[in-house]
């Protein structure tokens, strides 16, 4: 079992999926987490943007297929926010998508079927290097 490294800030997450009910699912996941802080939740690429320009979260967890294109909203957060990483999310784990997502800018790519709480929580934590 990997042991999280300590550290005294939490880390800061925006959620930027369309589906609303998905939306809501990861808020509660991450709102569960005392190591995790929400940063918002968004649910087209043009808000995401301007989020992670106004919240500067630590990881903005972004919907390949939303309003605006996943690809879009990542190149948008990594200038507008670029100490944000990107993990990609999609219901998709097509070699085309994850390259168009890592062209884009995204850090890293999690298929939506695939996830659970912890496995979402440690590729995120992975992700800042937070786990040994």
């Amino acid at each position: 079992m990997s042991e999280i490294v300590e550290t005294d800030a939490r880390i800061r997450v925006l959620i930027a999926e369309d589906d609303e009910g998905i939306r809501a699912i990861l808020a509660s996941v991450v709102d569960s987490e005392p190591a995790f802080e929400l940063a918002g939740t968004v649910a087209d690429a043009v808000d995401a943007i301007r989020t992670a320009r106004e919240q500067k979260p630590d990881v903005a967890l972004v919907d390949v297929r939303m309003p605006g294109g996943g690809p879009g909203a990542t190149r948008g957060i990594k200038q507008s926010s670029p100490h944000t990483s990107v993990l990609a999310f999609s219901a998709h784990d097509d070699e085309r998508t994850m390259q168009e997502m890592y062209e884009a800018g995204a850090d890293g790519y999690i298929v939506k079927e695939s996830f659970g709480e912890a496995a979402l929580l440690a590729a995120v934590e992975r992700l800042l290097g937070r786990v040994p």
